[in-house]
This record gives structure tokens, sequence and C-alpha cells, in this order.
């Protein structure tokens, strides 16, 4: 593939011109799958998807920035070469014994409401996204979700996702 010259003063809206087109056609393709065979089969597939994607984006910004710490800081250097940290402006409190991101903007759910569609179920999707990029940095990493569409969440956050370490496990 052969990546296109950009000076410094053109990176950075390059980098955010494809990231959006990256979000939109995301949208798109969920939109095109609900319309053609219905709500239940876009959840089904877009979970297929995004669960796949969890580990294959989690593979590819490991090689591509030689992320080679496991455990929770592995995970928080691998979330902020992510995508969706741009898109959704991931907040990410990183603790010595914890991760917590929260989603205070989620394109496709807002997307969704502007048009009167109401919320779309993403809950399992981010869980298997997550759980595989997981399984790609550290297994002993656990991940919980606090909130994600359907549950009820305040208006001014989406989702909320909990990661430790699993302290069960013998090591």
């Amino acid at each position: 593939m052969k990546i296109p010259q950009f000076d410094s003063e053109e990176l950075r809206p390059y980098i955010e011109f494809m990231v959006n087109s990256f979000r939109k056609t995301d949208g798109f393709w969920f939109l095109g799958v609900e319309q053609a065979y219905g709500y239940d089969a876009a959840i089904k597939m877009n979970e297929t998807v995004w669960h796949r994607m969890g580990k294959i984006m989690t593979r590819e910004i490991k090689e591509r920035f030689s992320i080679e710490e496991k455990g929770l800081k592995g995970l928080a250097r691998v979330l902020r070469y992510s995508p969706w940290t741009m898109i959704s402006e991931f907040d990410i409190e990183e603790k010595d014994e914890e991760i917590i991101i929260s989603i205070p903007h989620c394109a496709s759910q807002e997307a969704r409401l502007k048009k009167g569609m109401g919320e779309y179920s993403c809950k399992d999707m981010h869980l298997g996204e997550f759980e595989n990029c997981i399984e790609e940095i550290d297994r002993d990493i656990k991940v919980e979700c606090l909130f994600a569409p359907p549950d009820p969440h305040p208006k001014d956050l989406f989702c909320k996702w909990r990661f430790t370490m699993n302290k069960d496990k013998i090591k």
C-alpha cells in the first residue's frame, strides 16, 4: 500500500478525516444491515465483526507501536491508539489496581438519537471486543461493564468499563 506523504501541518487533519471516515463507514454498515435484515441481525453481525476486530486491532497496534507490556499498563497503551478512543473521546483513568473507561460521547448512539431511532444494544458487542483485546495483551486482565446500552445510564455518559487484574489467578 502506498502511503501519501504529508507535511506536519497536513497530518493531523488527515488523521481526523480517516478516523471520521472509519466511524461513518461503521455506522452506515450497521444501518444498512439493520434496514435490509432487521435490528436483531444487525446487532448479531455487529457483535461478530467487533469481537473479531478487538483481537485484530490490538494485535496490529501492538506490532506497529512496539507495545510489549502486559497487564493494565499494556492495555492502557493499546487503548490510547484505538480509533474508538478518538471517536468516542474515551476518558481513560489509570490507577494502580484498575483502569476505568468512561465514554461521554458515542457518535453511533448520538446519531441514532438525533434521528429518533433510539439507542441500540452495544453492551455485548463491546464486552466481546474488550475480551478479545485482553486476550492479545494479558489473559489475567478482567473486564467488567459498569453500564452500557441497553442499561440505563446518565445523560452525560453512555457507558463505563472497569479493567482489573484477575487476583484469583495463581502465577
